[in-house]
């Protein structure tokens, strides 16, 4: 036990010894900032690259969709005489000439792929090259004109099916990547915004709803995918907007939105025709302009610009110059968007319909029967206006 006397001399030893260790970390101190190498702060300029360079990478989502992508072409033989023809020198022994038609994409791991029904219409020889450079011959196993879509089927399993995101959650301005075969060059991806949505119109086909983007579709691109940046599809790509019908891409394009195709694919895979509802009126996008030439008291919404004979619109006296409001008490403004409405109702069902008649607002009960081919209800385009 230390004694009274020996506690001052304990006390001075320690803090001889405390003082001795603040000394040696300062001398370390000193020579590490003195001799070791200088750390440089972090470049905001290089830290915003760095961020910015991430943003822009879309290789994961390329990665996920790109296997679901495929090049659709044809091929027939055809006789050393007409291989001349073409161009080509094979000895006098028939060949096989082969076309590209466009790109598609693969729904199910089974074999099932949706494309563009312009791309495969006309031809009786379909075949498929997946990605990873395997070829099968394909069958035309269901289509709908409607739409302009079209699933082929090969023999196949255990393929890459792509994922299909909800299109009517997308805003504009959201980067997105086109997928296809552009002029039979080769799977090739580009990318862009979404320009627009809910484009129609064009009478490309009778239920247009159209995403518009920027990303670059050209020949070839018909029927490939529009993706997210989470590599799920959003839409099929179909068509562009070409001045003097050059046929060069300008930065408008169109693609056929996924809430039109999950609509439409169950009805293509069980190979039924598509049934919709049918009312019997030619509707026409109503504009200000048009609602004041007309004097009426709405400046926008859906006008009938005629009613077929015979039709349940015809049988409930909805009249030409009727302004619809309502559909089953859901208003109504765009013409594309009625069309759609109309061909979600049950063939049979009877349905309330809102209409303006000059000063009055009826409600007419109409019972909605099956849309027959060739139907005249669809969207009345209204004539392009140029300047001088």
């Amino acid at each position: 036990m230390t004694s009274p006397a020996e506690k001052p001399h304990l006390a001075r030893k320690l803090w001889l010894l405390f003082s001795q260790a603040v000394t040696v970390g300062c001398a370390g101190a000193l020579v590490w900032k003195l001799f070791a190498p200088a750390i440089p702060a972090q470049d905001p300029l290089a830290e915003h690259l760095t961020i910015l360079s991430a943003q822009n990478d879309f290789s994961s989502a390329v990665e996920r969709a790109a296997p679901s992508v495929v090049n659709i072409f044809t091929r027939k033989q055809v006789t050393a005489r007409r291989a001349e023809e073409i161009g080509v020198d094979w000895n006098g022994d028939p060949e096989v000439h082969m076309k590209a038609l466009g790109s598609g994409v693969i729904v199910s791991g089974r074999g099932d792929i949706l494309t563009n029904y312009h791309v495969v219409d006309g031809f009786p020889n379909i075949f498929v090259a997946l990605a990873d450079g395997r070829t099968f011959e394909a069958r035309l196993r269901g289509w709908d004109v409607e739409t302009d879509l079209a699933l082929l089927e090969v023999k196949a399993k255990n393929l890459p099916a792509i994922e299909i995101a909800d299109s009517t959650e997308l805003k504009v301005g959201q980067t997105v990547l086109a997928i296809g075969n552009p002029f039979d060059v080769g799977q090739t991806v580009t990318s862009g915004i979404i320009s627009a949505l809910g484009r129609h119109g064009f009478g490309l086909n009778n239920y247009e709803d159209f995403i518009q983007t920027d990303a670059a579709i050209n020949q070839g691109n018909s029927g490939g995918a529009l993706v997210n940046l989470e590599g799920e599809l959003i839409g099929i790509n179909s068509a562009i907007f070409s001045p003097d019908r050059s046929e060069g891409f300008v930065g408008i394009g169109f693609a056929i939105p996924s809430s039109i195709i999950t609509a439409v694919l169950p009805g293509l895979m069980s190979e039924k025709q598509i049934e919709r509802g049918y009312l019997g009126f030619v509707p026409r996008q109503l504009s200000q302009e048009l609602a004041q030439d007309l004097s009426l008291r709405v400046s926008s919404g859906v006008l009938v610009k005629q009613v077929i004979p015979e039709s349940p619109a015809a049988k409930a006296d909805i009249r030409s110059f009727d302004v619809i409001l309502e559909v089953d008490g859901k208003p109504v403004s765009r013409a594309n968007r009625l069309l759609q409405t109309i061909a979600r109702i049950k063939p049979g069902a009877a349905v309330n319909v809102k209409i303006l008649r000059g000063e009055r607002v009826l409600t007419k009960r109409l019972i909605a029967s099956a849309r027959p081919q060739g139907a005249l209800e669809k969207e009345a385009l209204i004539p392009p206006q140029y300047e001088e």
